[in-house]
């Protein structure tokens, strides 16, 4: 999974020339919180958001009334409080490496460049949860079973026999570890089967399911308890 594959194209950009009144208003009128500023050949020289703009107009704390708190705004230009040193990425990295990126600095947005520096695209923590839940098939017509990994060859092709000698596709498999369970495997598997027989057909061929969670055409989930 790449980030030209989740990114947002050609997004909305502006000149650093730009007063911050019509950069709210931009922003205001299209949902988002945050601008990539540009130079007049489309390269990224800084970014702007919401929140910075918040911070450097004290508008939640300043004693301007608010006659002169647009006053202000409207005087001011993008280029004295854009930030300047912007984290990027390029479209066609892996979407995690954009994902680790935005933890290691702490951010909530990357915008896309090319070779050039041109802004082709913007990723946001936003569209990385979305793929995360795309990735498990959270809302996607199924049944999620969480199962005991084991370290050992041959894991893996035991438990999908069990699930193709029940006709059950695997539509997503992902392995999680942790310090209190140990390591479980996530598989999401689809088509016409028993979730109670899937459920007694990996028992009985030495599998632990933790866990089970039907999700039905029209998003509503069910939970099947185990015994304990």
């Amino acid at each position: 999974m790449y980030v030209k594959d989740h990114m947002t194209r050609s997004p909305f950009t502006i000149t650093a020339d730009v007063v911050i009144s019509k950069a709210i208003d931009i922003m205001a009128k299209n949902s988002f919180h945050r601008l990539p500023v540009v130079d007049g050949d489309n390269k990224l020289i800084g970014l702007v958001t919401s929140g910075l703009v918040e911070e450097s107009s004290g508008s939640k704390n300043t004693s301007l009334s608010i006659y002169e708190l647009n006053y202000l705004l409207s005087k001011t230009k993008v280029s004295d409080i854009m930030i300047r040193n912007v984290q990027t990425i390029t479209e066609d990295v892996f979407i995690e490496e954009a994902a680790q990126k935005m933890i290691d600095n702490e951010i909530a947005v990357l915008p896309v460049v090319d070779s050039d520096n041109h802004v082709i695209g913007i990723i946001t923590e936003k569209d990385i949860f979305q793929v995360f839940t795309d990735l498990l098939g959270y809302k996607h017509q199924g049944t999620r079973f969480v199962i005991v990994c084991e370290d050992r060859p041959g894991f893996f092709m035991g438990v999908a026999k069990c699930f193709a000698e029940e006709e059950a596709n695997l539509e997503s498999l992902a392995v999680f570890h942790t310090k209190e369970r140990g390591t479980e495997v996530v598989l999401k598997a689809t088509g016409e089967i028993s979730v109670e027989k899937m459920m007694e057909r990996l028992k009985e061929s030495g599998y632990e399911v933790r866990d089970v969670l039907q999700t039905t055409k029209f998003g509503t989930t069910k939970r099947f308890p185990q015994e304990d």
